[in-house]
């Protein structure tokens, strides 16, 4: 792997970290609003699908350390018996189609393409990821699970937005930094 990859790799690993940082929103469900999805989303569309899935991937071995890098400054192997769980292990995973499905998306419209994107993958997957964990965590059923989460949904959405203006910035000052353009 080149040099510039693997700093790419780690400053992508670095944001999720610092925007967990910013103070957690919490909810009675015990998952706590973030903006550490932002990143995510962010992370699949610059990096691509591979070296944002290695990315996230490395965050979540910080954290399985002990590293207290999740929003309100969670770490360790607790993390991962929590309600919680199914999100930070799906973070990978999200990233990851963040970056396929904007690479799929490639001959649309950039915003179009980045907000089809974050939602499916930074939304859609990373959802799919904690409402399983959830249920398993709280002996839920899967549809009670995902109604709960309904709840996150307009947040996220915000964070698809805020994608999608980052990107557009990034791509008219340096079209280049964008991996799947």
């Amino acid at each position: 792997m080149k040099d510039k990859a693997l700093v790419e790799i780690a400053l992508y690993a670095a944001l999720i970290a610092a925007l967990g940082l910013i103070p957690p929103i919490p909810f009675l469900s015990g998952i706590p609003i973030t903006a550490q999805t932002l990143g995510i989303m962010l992370a699949g569309i610059m990096l691509g699908p591979w070296r944002a899935f290695v990315s996230m991937a490395l965050f979540v071995l910080l954290v399985a350390i002990g590293m207290p890098l999740l929003a309100g400054g969670r770490g360790g192997l607790g993390v991962f018996s929590g309600a919680t769980v199914g999100f930070v292990i799906g973070f990978p995973f999200s990233a990851m189609a963040v970056g396929a499905f904007a690479l799929m998306f490639k001959k649309l419209p950039l915003v179009v393409a980045v907000t089809l994107a974050s939602v499916l993958g930074g939304i859609v997957v990373q959802y799919l990821f904690g409402i399983v964990g959830f249920s398993l965590m709280t002996e839920k059923s899967l549809l009670m699970s995902a109604a709960i989460m309904w709840v996150y949904i307009p947040g996220d959405l915000v964070k698809v937005v805020l994608t999608a203006v980052i990107v557009r910035a990034v791509y008219h000052s340096r079209a280049t930094a964008i991996a799947t353009r």
